[in-house]
């Protein structure tokens, strides 16, 4: 069922105002549509981020659930250890049994990088955890450097576009279907400017018999070079050009969830942001044109896969 905003603008929050993060940084704007989709109870397990730091400095804390952080690499593993002791707990009469949600929240660096391993044990073993990527593209909270899920060509601090080098080289690694390969029964890849979408995916990622995946588009306004009020349109584009296109992978079944009117040309999107503003040079402006035609294939091969070539 569609989900109203009527039916969540009076709930309380569960993140709370007041937090560290950026003015127009989609990491909260992501994080409260997630926790008002959920109906249950849930336990979140959070690895280092910017996520982390602004919404726990010492004394304080934006969280209004169960919150736990233990480290950088393993929030996917400290996710399961706590569904792990919960399910003990209640075969041993110690608790009653209720119906807890267990999410595991990392960015990009701690989710295509660092903790990689990680979240593939948590899916080897079946917990069941929803593991979510707020993914901005590049380790931001250590000063912007490229993450393997940072776009080709843009610039970062440790892919910086110079005289000869364009911004990053490599196109990004594709983590939901990596995720997806472990036979999950959920993985998607979610934007906040398609709320009712991304809060929909939440409800089917935590009610899913065992692990769930979601990868979600973050915008960030001091790493990608734009105005904090553009976040969401930038989102959009990142969609609209199919740059990020929204899909989810259920039982193995694959279906698209937004096709373009117009697929917009990957151009408006990197024009739109200062990162990408050496591409718009003759010595890189070819680099545009690699972009646009690997994200061509891609979508065409992103068709097919979902039935809709």
């Amino acid at each position: 069922m569609a989900i109203k905003l009527k039916e969540i603008a009076g709930r309380p929050e569960k993140l709370a105002p007041g937090h560290r993060l950026c003015a127009g940084c989609a990491e909260s704007i992501i994080v409260r549509q997630i926790l008002h989709a959920i109906d249950d109870p849930v336990v979140i397990a959070t690895a280092t981020g910017c996520l982390e730091i602004a919404t726990s400095m010492y004394p304080t804390t934006a969280w209004r659930v169960p919150w736990i952080h233990s480290a950088f690499e393993n929030a996917a593993t400290t996710a399961a250890g706590i569904e792990a002791m919960y399910k003990a707990l209640v075969r041993k009469g110690r608790i009653p049994e209720r119906n807890i949600k267990f999410l595991a929240i990392g960015g990009d660096g701690a989710s295509y990088d660092i903790g990689l391993q990680w979240i593939s044990g948590t899916f080897e073993r079946g917990h069941q955890v929803t593991y979510i990527c707020i993914n901005n593209e590049a380790y931001m909270n250590t000063g912007i450097q490229r993450s393997s899920a940072t776009t080709m060509g843009a610039h970062t601090t440790t892919s910086p576009a110079g005289s000869v080098i364009p911004g990053k080289v490599q196109w990004a690694k594709p983590l939901t279907e990596i995720m997806a390969a472990h036979h999950i029964p959920y993985a998607a890849q979610a934007n906040p400017w398609r709320w009712q979408d991304l809060m929909e995916k939440a409800r089917k990622a935590v009610a899913a018999d065992g692990p769930a995946f979601l990868n979600v588009i973050s915008p960030c306004p001091r790493g990608w070079r734009h105005e904090p009020s553009e976040t969401i349109e930038i989102a959009r584009l990142a969609t609209e050009t199919c740059i990020w296109p929204l899909f989810e992978i259920e039982n193995g079944v694959w279906k698209l969830n937004y096709k373009p009117r117009e697929k917009k040309p990957v151009e408006e999107w990197f024009r739109a942001q200062g990162r990408f503003r050496h591409l718009f040079t003759p010595a890189f402006e070819h680099v545009i044109a690699q972009v646009q035609e690997r994200v061509d294939q891609e979508w065409e091969r992103l068709l097919r896969l979902c039935g809709e070539a």
